[in-house]
């Protein structure tokens, strides 16, 4: 319902916005101007003395005699005489106007939209290139920052459901820790399904380990990693395409000859460990994740916390 309201909302102001005239904009302006020379709350019926319900024949004999004290040749030297002075006639001419004087006359009595449209303002502060280029610049790494945002979140709840998932296979209905590591199958694709051919499809099988309250990814090497809600990448304003090509750039011109942390960490793996994987172990199992949609990226986020932990790398010990 909320969504409704709010677009219903855009685009009634979008019609109220597009309904201004040419002529509005014009007395959009002479306002402006007139309140910045006059002083603020200056109107036109009170420039020219003149009710706002004055004649037609009242309006022209104030006309004349404003026009006579502002008249150039009567001000010589006086600064900005030329601007008064044309802007008294254009005034009159829209008083004298039937529907301009109307136009005028709703603003009068409703007041000067604050928000006048975006051409309005585009054509009075026109912006250069380069104020274009930040706003763009801006705007598009807001919404890189938005995405980054909801795809972590997406990401930590999926992180967060193998987790439960693995724990419940291990420990059983109960959820109480048991002694030892198990080896448990997670399902991350959803139940087994038939094809177009009657084929049955597996869901997406992962190999994991739960020890104690941590759980690990077992890929197909033997090598265990770390899953926890680390292995989501939360959002960050250095990882948007402005500053990374801004700091990419400062690193080609710059070069460090030491090598990275980073690269240090690439160069380890994660310990491994061997598992308590027998049938008869009462925590194995497998259980359907409905949260998630591919294991892949599950696989690769704890690849990278795995890496994260570091540490040196054994074989898996296997029983004989």
């Amino acid at each position: 319902m909320k969504p409704f309201v709010f677009f219903a909302f855009l685009a009634v102001l979008v019609t109220v916005v597009s309904a201004w005239t040419k002529e509005d904009h014009e007395i959009f302006d002479l306002v402006t101007a007139l309140e910045a020379a006059e002083g603020k709350g200056t109107t036109f019926y009170s420039w020219l003395d003149v009710p706002p319900t004055a004649t037609l024949l009242q309006i022209n004999k104030a006309y004349r005699k404003k026009s006579i004290q502002l008249h150039p040749d009567k001000n010589p030297g006086v600064k900005g005489i030329h601007e008064r002075f044309a802007r008294l006639g254009i005034i009159a001419t829209i008083l004298k106007n039937t529907e301009g004087r109307k136009r005028y006359d709703f603003f009068y009595k409703n007041g000067v939209p604050k928000w006048r449209g975006t051409g309005y303002y585009y054509a009075r502060f026109r912006p250069g290139l380069g104020t274009v280029l930040i706003f763009l610049t801006v705007l598009t790494s807001g919404l890189q920052y938005l995405v980054q945002t909801l795809n972590y979140k997406r990401d930590l709840r999926r992180v967060e459901q193998t987790i439960r998932d693995a724990r419940l296979a291990a420990w059983g209905q109960k959820m109480e820790p048991l002694q030892g590591k198990r080896k448990v199958k997670v399902n991350l694709g959803g139940g087994p399904r038939q094809d177009e051919n009657g084929n049955v499809i597996p869901g997406k099988i992962l190999d994991m380990v739960v020890e104690r309250d941590d759980v690990y990814i077992l890929d197909p090497s033997g090598v265990m990693h770390l899953l926890d809600t680390s292995s989501a990448t939360p959002a960050a304003v250095s990882r948007t395409w402005f500053v990374e090509l801004s700091i990419s750039g400062i690193r080609k011109l710059f070069p460090s000859k030491k090598k990275s942390q980073d690269e240090v960490d690439n160069q380890q793996r994660a310990p491994t460990v061997s598992t308590d994987d027998g049938p008869d172990s009462p925590g194995s199992g497998t259980v359907t994740h409905s949260g998630a949609s591919e294991g892949e990226e599950i696989l690769q986020a704890g690849h990278a916390a795995g890496v994260k932990v570091g540490g040196r790398r054994r074989k898996a010990t296997r029983k004989r």
